[in-house]
């Protein structure tokens, strides 16, 4: 864990928590895709070195170990942003809207979660329901932060004084 003794520096400036942000989106999007499942379907786990990719289990794995890294990042950012940041920084409308989408996708997740266990039990139209929905909010997610990639929107800005 990285911890910064300046306290004006708030998280979203620390680089090395946002690329594990960033790596773990793609592992995320990666092994989601994989659930699916394409790897062997179009081949790709025929490439030397993706064997893995066929296997669907290993890939459900991983991708729940992303989601629990990532869960982990938004606790502690959570936590820095109230703790630390509120003070000198607002987050920004972009940062509002993303936060509303990753919503969307932690809740389609748990969902997801609570539909592999033995004892819950969905109807189909309802497992439809989820399994397009986490999709969708991923793929919202994603053009949202590419937009505001573009525009160069940040999550936190300066407050005025």
């Amino acid at each position: 864990m990285i911890i910064t003794s300046d306290k004006d520096r708030i998280l979203s400036n620390n680089l090395a928590l946002r690329w594990l942000y960033n790596v773990t989106f793609i592992v995320l999007a990666f092994t989601g895709f994989g659930q699916m499942p394409i790897f062997k379907r179009y081949y790709i786990s025929d490439i030397p070195g993706m064997g893995w990719t066929a296997d669907f289990y290993f890939t459900h794995y991983i991708h729940y170990l992303g989601a629990t890294i990532l869960l982990a990042l938004f606790a502690y950012v959570s936590a820095d942003f109230l703790l630390l940041g509120k003070k000198k920084t607002k987050l920004t409308t972009s940062a509002h809207v993303r936060i509303l989408i990753l919503i969307g996708v932690v809740a389609t997740g748990v969902l997801r979660v609570m539909k592999n266990l033995p004892d819950v039990v969905f109807s189909p139209g309802f497992t439809l329901f989820i399994d397009i929905g986490h999709l969708g909010f991923v793929m919202m997610y994603f053009l949202v932060a590419l937009f505001c990639l573009i525009l160069k929107s940040g999550w936190v800005e300066r407050k005025s004084r």
